[in-house]
């Protein structure tokens, strides 16, 4: 036994057995991420039962059943219920009533002993509605300017064929207001700009107001035409509506212009369901949020974190690469070398909210400020540059990740062999083309490593992004058709902020949590595809230069 921990076998084992937790633990919690997030798109069965309120009145009851747990009985006894029997422990469930405008509630928690049997009839349908979240009920009929068209068997085939409708015309409103509508107030507001700029300079005559003008009146009046033709269409969506008996048999009728879908999840079969579900997921990557992010989708979160890593990584690759490459090959090697190395170690343990208040402070209000006088004092008072955005965030991250770029590169420099560098001097090369065309590409994975781990690290972050341009909805992204295109002054979503604020500032938590576990399994693969695309070109470069490493 002692040769045995002489030998060090033991420290090699737990090591392993260390390594081995981890990765279990890790895989533990990017499976309970998935089975938690993804399973929120699949289509659930609509329960209809009756329950017997506190005052022993009984009331009807419609919803989903999302969770189970055990209370214990004494608990609901004491909360007014009056629970049968003597057991020590009772089941409760966690039932999504919808009908948000009706009863107030939309999640709410039932004990099974009061609820009465369980039934999953068919024609229930699931109404997901743009405004008051979902609404669950008996189809009665569809109406057409208050007129009844279809009720009894025939009001299903026709709901699905006027819903599809509704959603064709919302699409053609929603692309004119975005779209046309957005085109003329850009253009309306460079005019202002221009006016402005004029008017600063001392060179605005009348003849260019009147030339201003015109121009004004043109966008004007394309601008009534436009809102006459959206004037049109929200007649034409608003004229259809469904009626439906909730669960106190009381009729509602609601407008297909507020209806993002509808289905009956309990006649639905297999292959409906799969459909179903492929169709969500797509809708939650692709659409935009609603219903105070709780409901939709999350694209522009997804473009706002990609863009932001990607700009961060052009700024602090050449950054960090050059600091370790002077400090490194050209720097004398002496204290105050010794001395910038420790800093750069101790910056990579700063709080990363302190980065968020220098961002702020020195990127937004200093540079950002002083940009606005010298370059867009038109727009003042209000700010372009002077101002959180997406420009500032990628600067305050590349300044948070740039000593782990700085160490990892000065790390693959000491690696590369003193001889290659001799070698090169002596074939006749400068010190610069050695360096630029030996020294760097052996080094080339390592500077990658450092990246890899910037952009782990930077994608997560989430407290400097609240200080320098991230916001909860965003009207716009910061890459469209108006010059100069990409707009860095713009605020933007984050998948990580979105995460934070749908799960701790969101008015319906319950609704909000699928959302949560399906947000950050996204967070994860979007990190997981970056990592990836890095470490596929330095091993790439790895194998490129595994030759002249033997040299």
């Amino acid at each position: 036994m002692r040769d045995w921990f002489k030998s060090g076998s033991p420290w090699i084992w737990l090591t392993a057995g260390a390594v081995a937790a981890a990765v279990l633990a890790v895989a533990g919690v990017l499976a309970l991420t998935a089975l938690r997030g993804l399973g929120h798109f699949w289509p659930k069965p609509v329960a209809e039962t009756t329950f017997t309120e506190r005052d022993g009145r009984v009331i009807g009851l419609i919803g989903e059943i999302r969770e189970r747990e055990e209370v214990a009985t004494r608990r609901l006894r004491e909360a007014g219920f009056v629970i049968p029997g003597n057991d020590a422990f009772a089941e409760r469930v966690l039932v999504k009533m919808g009908n948000r405008d009706v009863s107030g509630v939309d999640f709410r928690w039932f004990p099974v002993p009061l609820l009465g049997e369980l039934k999953y009839p068919g024609d229930v349908v699931t109404v997901e509605r743009r405004e008051w979240g979902n609404f669950y009920g008996h189809l009665v009929a569809v109406k057409e300017g208050g007129t009844v068209v279809a009720d009894g068997a025939a009001t299903w085939p026709e709901l699905e064929k006027r819903v599809a409708r509704a959603n064709g015309l919302f699409q053609q409103i929603l692309a004119l207001e975005k779209k046309d509508i957005g085109k003329i107030n850009y253009g309306l507001e460079q005019l202002r700009l221009q006016a402005r700029g004029l008017e600063l300079k001392g060179q605005l005559t009348e003849e260019r107001k009147a030339a201003f003008e015109k121009q004004r009146e043109v966008l004007n009046g394309q601008f009534g035409k436009l809102q006459e033709r959206i004037g049109t269409l929200r007649t034409e969506i608003g004229r259809d509506t469904l009626v439906g008996r909730v669960m106190d048999g009381q009729e509602v009728e609601i407008k297909l212009a507020l209806v993002a879908d509808v289905y009956r999840a309990n006649e639905m079969g297999l292959a409906d369901k799969m459909g179903h579900y492929a169709r969500k997921l797509g809708e939650f990557m692709w659409d935009e949020p609603r219903e105070a992010n709780t409901e939709g989708g999350i694209f522009p979160a997804i473009f706002g974190t990609v863009l932001m890593v990607l700009l961060m990584a052009v700024m602090v690759t050449p950054l960090g690469i050059m600091a370790a490459i002077y400090m490194r090959e050209y720097a004398k090697q002496g204290p105050l070398i010794r001395v910038i190395r420790i800093s750069v170690n101790n910056l990579a343990g700063v709080p990363s909210i302190v980065y968020g208040v220098f961002g702020l402070g020195f990127f937004v209000y200093f540079l950002g400020g002083n940009i606005d006088q010298l370059f867009f004092p038109e727009a003042l008072p209000s700010p372009t540059f002077g101002s959180p955005g997406i420009l500032w965030a990628s600067l305050t991250l590349a300044i948070l990740t740039l000593p782990v770029v700085i160490v990892s590169t000065e790390e693959g420099l000491a690696r590369v062999p003193r001889s290659v560098r001799e070698g090169s001097l002596a074939l006749g090369a400068t010190k610069a083309e050695t360096l630029w065309k030996t020294v760097l590409p052996m080094a080339s994975p390592a500077m990658m490593t450092g990246l890899i781990l910037a952009v782990a690290r930077a994608a997560g972050e989430v407290a400097p992004l609240m200080l320098v341009g991230v916001v909860k909805l965003a009207p716009t992204l910061p890459l469209d058709g108006y010059f100069p295109f990409l707009h860095l002054e713009r605020k933007f979503m984050h998948l990580g902020f979105h995460i934070y604020d749908v799960g701790f500032q969101s008015p319906n938590v319950e609704a909000a949590r699928p959302l949560v576990y399906a947000t950050a399994l996204l967070l994860v693969i979007v990190i997981l595809v970056l990592n990836l695309s890095a470490i596929h070109l330095r091993n790439n470069l790895r194998e490129k230069f595994r030759g002249l490493e033997n040299v």
